[in-house]
């Protein structure tokens, strides 16, 4: 993996046991820091303000509005807005995506997946709930891979592929497959429209 500075990450008040077991995921990863947790709702703009992090975790429940995410997110364009929801159906995602998220899951989805959906939030890679949950929906954006997201992070500061290669100890061609699952997934067909649109 590529080396970066751990990810701040701020959680907002969620119940109990979605509260807890969020921090106890973050604190067991390295790449992450918790910045903030249990945040109030009403608290969430000045606790933006004050940690700047990388990500910020907001409960569905507690929003009054797509506009207030809108207006968050407009007032905070470097935090990456993860929002978890009980049951999210496809509209609602695709709703929290419009106004300014940048991830949209359920509070049931596995740990793994809400490790995943931080780091590519992170990077500014829009995640929905996997295939074959209540919010599945083709219309979705198509979630790249973390090591398709490494390999985008390189393409788009410039490197060749034997760079890439060299960097994340895999072979040529496997940057050459990466590569083309990225360009299509993101709906460009060179390195330069990639670049253009960092």
């Amino acid at each position: 993996m590529v080396n970066r500075p751990p990810i701040a990450v701020a959680i907002a008040r969620f119940e109990d046991v979605v509260s807890r077991g969020l921090q106890a995921l973050i604190d067991e990863d390295e790449s992450l820091v918790l910045v903030a947790a249990n945040v109030p709702h009403e608290q969430i703009a000045s606790a933006l303000s004050a940690y700047r992090p990388d990500v910020a975790i907001l409960n569905f429940g507690s929003l009054t509005s797509a506009a207030e995410l809108r207006e968050l997110h407009d007032a905070h364009p470097r935090t990456r807005i993860v929002v978890l929801a009980n049951r999210p159906t496809p509209a609602e995602c695709r709703q929290m995506l419009a106004f300014g998220a940048t991830a949209c899951l359920a509070k049931a989805t596995q740990a793994r997946d809400i490790l995943n959906a931080i780091h590519l939030a992170s990077r500014g890679l829009h995640v929905m709930p996997p295939a074959g949950t209540a919010a599945d929906s083709a219309e979705g954006p198509d979630v790249l891979t973390p090591r398709e997201a490494d390999v985008l992070e390189l393409l788009q500061v410039g490197r060749s592929n034997a760079e890439i290669a060299a960097t994340l100890h895999v072979g040529i061609e496997t940057v050459r497959t990466h590569a083309r699952r990225i360009y299509r997934k993101l709906g460009v067909r060179s390195r330069r429209e990639l670049r253009a649109r960092r």
